[in-house]
């Protein structure tokens, strides 16, 4: 008996010892099993740019599955001929702030021309492609509708179709999940850069999926290609995918920012500070006028779900209120997939609307009467309502009609079901 056992737990052991192996080296995880678009294009589907002139849009996220930069892969293979380089706002590398203009110059590792993408010329134009038979587009997107970069993408689908130029879209996870939509659908008066097309604020789509509805319901009508990713699933976030996450511009550090992002954002359309300048924007809002130690209480009373709010003060080093001391609280997501950062994000705006009505303000209207605030909602209607009193139940059944319409459209251009 004693010797059955012996063998038993030997057995145990060694086939634990082979596990543990196994997982550190990368076999059968989810790491090894998901394959992001880029990988699927450089391994399998190298034919779709061989021997072709390159124009590839990209920036710091454009890596493989072991982080080499998508542009070095490409520049240091001999069947590719990359020939331009293109950045969104932030940058090829991402060292630019928001709202900063990059201009031309030329990358410092491949010696290659990059064309700015973000200030006076948002989509390429006939000269910048000159030398281009094929554009790639690389970029990891944050899953919100004012996340710039899809944008970058539709004005580059754009000047393919204008210039008879074939687009590849190399897809990425949507980091926050692809199953919950979330938010008012743009009205056409409130398109800008941070909101071109009709979608709602959490659209729920991959980069890739995007790209396809773009393509055919706002009639842009290019040559498009999607280098599907394997093995992604639509309940994933991005930490389920066991990828690395490479900071998709400078405010977006972390995962736990881009889980905020989709109602925290709504902050940069106030007075108040989104916590930019600091280790934590997004998560952390506040101004000097605030106490945060009631905001907290008033924010928490509200149960929401997956969420907790902790009093908090700061001192931005850019942006709102540099240098100066601000309160305000920290979003504390506890559970990611009960969390609804739009909802969350708007009984911000007007728990402290309400609390302080003489100190707070939404950024100034412009001469058509449209705010910043506006653009970034999609609608004039939330400003209003706010302003009215109104509760955010009552917002959420305004615009129900249409994001239930949307998601008829949306289905049809879902990669992975």
């Amino acid at each position: 008996m004693k010797k059955l056992l012996t063998i038993i737990f030997a057995v145990l052991l060694i086939s634990s010892t082979i596990s543990f192996a196994m997982a550190h080296k990368g076999y059968n995880t989810p790491h090894t099993k998901l394959r992001i678009g880029a990988d699927v294009l450089l391994k399998d589907k190298l034919s779709l740019i061989k021997g072709k002139r390159v124009g590839l849009i990209t920036n710091p996220t454009g890596v493989d599955q072991q982080l080499n930069s998508i542009a070095d892969l490409m520049y240091r293979n001999p069947e590719v001929k990359l020939t331009a380089l293109f950045g969104p706002e932030h940058g090829i590398r991402g060292s630019e702030q928001a709202g900063k203009y990059v201009e031309y110059y030329k990358d410092e590792r491949t010696g290659l021309p990059v064309y700015s993408l973000y200030g006076p010329t948002k989509k390429p134009t006939i000269e910048m492609l000159k030398n281009v038979d094929v554009i790639v587009f690389d970029i990891q997107d944050a899953g919100s509708r004012f996340y710039t970069y899809i944008y970058t993408m539709a004005l580059a689908m754009e000047a393919a179709k204008e210039n008879h130029i074939p687009i590849i879209v190399l897809d990425r996870p949507n980091p926050i999940g692809g199953i919950k939509v979330e938010g008012p659908v743009l009205e056409d008066k409130y398109s800008s850069f941070v909101g071109e097309y009709p979608i709602p604020v959490r659209h729920g789509m991959t980069i890739g999926e995007l790209s396809r509805l773009f393509n055919k319901e706002f009639n842009i009508g290019a040559d498009l290609t999607v280098v599907k990713m394997d093995g992604w699933k639509r309940n994933m976030l991005y930490d389920d995918t066991k990828l690395q996450f490479v900071p998709p511009s400078p405010n977006m550090p972390t995962l736990d920012t881009a889980i905020v992002y989709p109602g925290a954002a709504l902050i940069e359309g106030t007075n108040l500070s989104e916590g930019r300048g600091t280790t934590r924007p997004f998560e952390t809002i506040g101004a000097p006028f605030i106490n945060g130690d009631d905001l907290a209480e008033k924010l928490n009373a509200l149960k929401l779900p997956g969420v907790i709010f902790r009093a908090s003060s700061f001192i931005p080093t850019t942006s709102k209120y540099v240098n100066e001391l601000a309160h305000g609280v920290q979003i504390h997501v506890t559970d990611r997939k009960a969390f609804k950062p739009f909802e969350a994000g708007l009984y911000i705006v007007k728990t402290i609307h309400d609390m302080y009505p003489d100190q707070f303000a939404f950024r100034t209207p412009d001469s058509k009467g449209i705010s910043y605030f506006d653009n970034l909602a999609g609608t004039g209607d939330i400003r209003r309502r706010i302003e009215q009193g109104k509760s955010v139940d009552q917002m959420e059944r305004e615009w129900q009609g249409k994001l239930k319409e949307f998601m008829k459209v949306r289905e049809k251009y879902l990669l992975y079901k």
